[in-house]
């Protein structure tokens, strides 16, 4: 095989090796974050709580006040009544002093009500504190164990680019810049094998030409389909017996008439060594 098409093959390999850990960082990352969000929306609930205690709290107090302002009422009502000498103005506070105790019988069942209902949201808060703390005991654990997965992974990116950079020191850079260039948008599939006479990138037919000059190795052939670089993974005992089998046809050059011919371009594309 060309030395630089064997440079690319393995240049090649060691990329998308690279690239398949992207899909696995990912998922190790999106347990970590699951787990973030699960506390953030405990940390939310556990604040509509804190807040929702603090409004009961001060509405307590509210009605506190004003049974005391009530109470108060009543004693001046108490006091009055008992100068009071009319049937009528004795009817109109005695009816006063009804309301009042009614509206503070009210007030009463106000804070007995808001009293229960803190001591539940109380509970509650406890329990969601308490959840809150199991997430971030295993929250800690699983960010060990990313840790590590992810350690492991940089380690053997390491060696790969250290692979990858053994080859870069040696590989002709016209070479390297074809390859950077199909990359950009075959990503992994750059350079790929030929299989049953069929690019294995773009999956078309090749012709018997292109066939044979891909068995071969002796330069870089590329897809005349898709432009990818192609290669055979033949042994090389096996090439001369394929190349048998596939004998390229030798083609006739046509004598052009007084109207223009148009020639077909071969989309071989061949980097010298």
């Amino acid at each position: 095989m060309n030395e630089n098409l064997r440079q690319l093959v393995e240049i090649s390999a060691i990329d998308k090796q690279i690239d398949e850990y992207n899909p696995q960082i990912q998922k190790i990352n999106a347990k970590l974050f699951a787990k973030k969000d699960e506390i953030d929306k405990l940390d939310k609930q556990i604040d509509d709580f804190e807040d929702a205690i603090v409004k009961i709290t001060n509405l307590i107090s509210d009605t506190n006040r004003q049974i005391a302002e009530h109470n108060e009422r009543i004693k001046k009502i108490t006091s009055r009544s008992a100068s009071l000498k009319k049937e009528k103005e004795i009817s109109a506070v005695q009816s006063e002093e009804i309301l009042t105790k009614e509206q503070l019988e009210s007030l009463n069942e106000d804070i007995t009500r808001n009293e229960t209902l803190i001591a539940t949201k109380q509970s509650d808060l406890k329990t969601l504190k308490e959840q809150k703390q199991n997430l971030q005991t295993q929250l800690k654990e699983i960010q060990k164990e990313v840790e590590l997965s992810l350690k492991e992974i940089e380690n053997n990116k390491a060696d790969l680019y250290k692979a990858k950079d053994e080859i870069l020191t040696n590989i002709n850079q016209k070479v390297l810049s074809f390859y950077e260039k199909i990359r950009k948008w075959a990503k992994n599939t750059a350079v790929v094998p030929m299989r049953k006479q069929a690019c294995y990138g773009c999956f078309m037919h090749i012709n018997d030409k292109v066939f044979a000059s891909v068995l071969r190795s002796d330069e870089i052939t590329t897809c005349p389909h898709c432009g990818r670089i192609l290669y055979s993974e033949l042994p090389v005992n096996d090439v001369s017996e394929a190349l048998a089998k596939k004998p390229v046809k030798k083609t006739t050059a046509k004598k052009s008439t007084s109207k223009t011919t148009t020639k077909k371009a071969s989309t071989k594309a061949k980097v010298e060594k």
